[in-house]
């Protein structure tokens, strides 16, 4: 029998990993954004592109929590923007990043380590707004993290979110079918690297430090919404510039939502 996984503390670890070799989530923005962001020209990000109208169009004076949302990237943007800004995430490499442009950059911004799933760091209805980009697939089950999502956002506040399309985690990844363009389901949802990849493989990915990963149906990640007492005013998808997966080339695999609670 496998011996059981400490995912959450697995997961730091490969994000620290992630941070210290500057990846893409993990890469701090130069000075000139932030130069933009207080002059009033920014964006952050939930997919590859912007925002759509009227989910963020003005950050100032408002309470934002970035959620899973460390590396340097929205927390300092939005801060230079002129929002009061926590960066929750759980990865100190990560966290560090964004600590590393507040300090070069004179910023404001709270950091804050620890499980997405738990927000027992704040009170109820601390912030106006919760952004959080592509980040649950980490954890095995999303819905605690709308639950608490609900609680400590205000009356009227918004969560912006993004994740996969859930689609994304039933193909099969072997490079010979996808040298082919064939896509060929291997996978039921929802989908858990613990549960579904044999022993060996999982051992393999441990091994080399990649994050372990959770496939959400979107009953769990729009429906985890609704039933956490969330009102959805926004639904977004959005194309992976640079594909990996032959799915997609054919579906926008990136989802983000804006919901209220009312």
């Amino acid at each position: 029998m496998t011996e059981p996984i400490d995912i959450l503390a697995h997961n730091c670890a490969a994000w620290n990993l992630q941070a210290a070799k500057d990846c893409d989530w993990s890469r701090p923005v130069d000075s000139a954004e932030i130069a933009r962001a207080r002059a009033g020209s920014w964006q952050a990000r939930l997919t590859p592109g912007p925002l759509p109208a009227g989910w963020l169009d003005d950050a100032r004076g408002l309470r934002i929590l970035c959620l899973a949302g460390g590396g340097g990237q929205q927390g300092p943007i939005l801060a230079a923007a002129g929002a009061q800004v926590t960066v929750f995430d759980a990865s100190a490499g990560q966290l560090a990043q964004d600590r590393h442009v507040a300090q070069r950059e004179g910023l404001a911004l709270t950091c804050v380590q620890g499980d997405m799933r738990d927000l027992g760091a704040f009170a109820d209805a601390s912030f106006d707004v919760i952004f959080h980009p592509i980040s649950n697939l980490y954890v095995p089950d999303v819905r605690p993290v709308w639950r608490e999502c609900a609680r400590v956002l205000a009356k009227g506040g918004r969560l912006l979110s993004s994740f996969w399309n859930p689609v994304v985690f039933v193909e099969d990844r072997d490079p010979a079918l996808r040298k082919q363009g064939l896509v060929r389901p291997a996978w039921r949802l929802p989908y858990s690297d613990v549960v579904d990849l044999p022993p060996a493989a999982i051992d393999a990915k441990r091994e080399r430090n990649e994050a372990l990963v959770f496939g959400h149906t979107l009953a769990d990640q729009i429906g985890g919404q609704l039933d956490a007492g969330l009102v959805l005013t926004g639904f977004h998808e959005d194309w992976q510039p640079h594909a990996r997966f032959v799915i997609e080339k054919f579906v926008p695999t990136f989802i983000a939502t804006r919901s209220v609670k009312v």
